[in-house]
């Protein structure tokens, strides 16, 4: 009788030690290794426009070759593509799509705000990789930067000024003959967009003999608008602009 009144003595205490100490504690739900794990980041995007009624694949033309140097020699990492002018429209939904790299169907805040986006182009394709660059602004989506060759503005779209999304922009341009490229871009807003500089080429002056399949009127009527477009001092500077905003290539050329 003494033994089975001191073991109910002992329950008696190990239950008054457990309900002073307070609530029990939920164990710590155990730790997933994917939360470690983080999206895949997208790769750098240079899209290039080419001019006029000129196709995406025609070699002939510096916007065309410089994305094939660049895809050459970028086999990861770089994502290069040339469009059209009039297909601006597939070109900013190729950067949602490569931007969206969980294939979510929508960018989250990371995703936007680590976009590294080079846009380029020449005539018509210039002011269009201005209005792609602006319709990524109302997205809130960065822009590394954008450079434009004898920029000539499509109906509707304002080339001149650089939307506040962008980090750098350059402009190349020829005053003379028809069409002839704007002379002066500005930033929206100076305090987030530096402008490199609007560099003017004097064709009156020194011309530059254009190689490979042009046609009559590239060569006979906008004889200086398709001398910047084969000038290599220009497309040399152009690269040289787009290179120092990528990684280092996979090898060298």
């Amino acid at each position: 009788m003494f033994r089975t009144h001191k073991l109910f003595s002992i329950s008696g205490l190990l239950l008054w030690i457990i309900l002073a100490s307070g609530p029990a504690v939920a164990p710590a739900p155990a730790h997933s290794a994917a939360a470690d794990v983080e999206s895949p980041r997208s790769p750098t995007i240079v899209i290039g426009f080419v001019g006029g009624f000129v196709r995406r694949n025609n070699y002939v033309h510096s916007a065309v070759q410089l994305a094939a140097r660049l895809r050459q020699e970028y086999s990861s990492g770089v994502y290069v593509e040339v469009f059209e002018n009039h297909r601006g429209q597939s070109a900013y939904e190729k950067i949602l799509q490569l931007l969206d790299t969980d294939d979510a169907g929508k960018l989250t805040p990371e995703q936007k705000q680590n976009a590294r986006i080079i846009l380029y182009g020449h005539s018509w394709g210039a002011s269009e990789a201005i209005s792609v660059a602006r319709k990524l602004e109302s997205d809130g989506i960065p822009v590394l930067l954008t450079v434009q060759v004898d920029s000539v503005a499509k109906l509707g779209e304002a080339d001149g000024v650089i939307p506040s999304n962008v980090a750098q922009a350059a402009n190349f341009y020829q005053p003379d003959g028809h069409p002839h490229g704007r002379a002066e871009i500005r930033a929206a807003d100076p305090s987030r967009t530096r402008i490199i500089g609007n560099f003017r080429f004097d064709y009156k002056a020194h011309p530059v003999t254009c190689y490979g399949d042009y046609s009559w009127w590239d060569r006979d009527i906008s004889t200086s608008h398709t001398e910047i477009e084969c000038d290599p001092q220009v497309w040399n500077h152009v690269e040289s602009l787009i290179r120092a905003d990528l990684p280092p290539p996979a090898h060298s050329p």
